[in-house]
This record gives structure tokens, sequence and C-alpha cells, in this order.
């Protein structure tokens, strides 16, 4: 137990089940900030795109994983929205099917292995 979380020091962790039973579902949403890129705006002005995203991961050892390359998970996603925002022509929308994909893809590439699955928040381009 951790006594820190009881006196309010600390945020308490995550709930830890023993066994198989259910509780597993609870916790495999693992949200990340948002990341963003510079893209060019009609008239050559400057804007921003910004993608929100978080991670769906049912398998606890995978979730595991995924909590501890958050980092990495967050340097890939910001890679992928970058060359996306550079490809995008000024005032046009985003390809979000595109994006989707190649998130997933950097996803898979980081975790070692498929099971997590991309979730988008907004997707946003001013």
């Amino acid at each position: 137990m951790d006594r820190r979380a009881l006196i309010g020091l600390s945020k308490p962790g995550p709930a830890k089940t023993s066994g198989g039973g259910g509780g597993g579902a609870a916790n495999a949403y693992l949200p990340l900030p948002t990341i963003t890129a510079t893209v060019t705006r009609p008239g050559g002005r400057r804007g921003v795109f910004s993608v929100e995203t978080g991670v769906d991961v049912a398998d606890a050892a995978l979730r595991l994983r995924a909590e501890q390359s958050a980092p990495r998970l967050r340097a890939a996603y910001a890679e992928v929205c970058q060359r996306t925002a550079q490809a995008m022509l000024p005032g046009a929308p985003p390809d979000i099917l595109a994006l989707s994909r190649d998130l997933q893809a950097a996803t898979d590439r980081v975790l070692g292995r498929a099971g997590a699955r991309l979730l988008l928040g907004t997707v946003m381009a001013v």
C-alpha cells in the first residue's frame, strides 16, 4: 500500500486486480497528451495542426509496455503528425484515414506487436 496516497501527497495508482476477473477492461484506456505540428495556412501564414490520441490496450502485459513506452509513443506520433502536416495543402482538411493508419502502424512498431488500438479524439488544423 502506498502511504502517500492515504495522506494525499500523491495520486493513487491504478487498482491492481488479482486473478482473471473483470476490471481489466476498466483500465484499458491510456490517454496521451495532444500532439501538435505546424501547417501552412492560405496566404502563407503558419497554423497549428493538433491531434488528440489515446491507446486502448486490453492485454495487461501489453498495457504495462504501453505505459512504459508512453514517451516513445508520443515521439512516434509527433513524427507522423509532422509528416502529415507538411504534406497538407494550405486550407485543405487532413486525411483522417491515412493519419489513423500511420498512427496505428507507429503504435504497433513502438510496442513491438499488434494488440493495442489507437483512439483518435479531435483532429484540427487552424
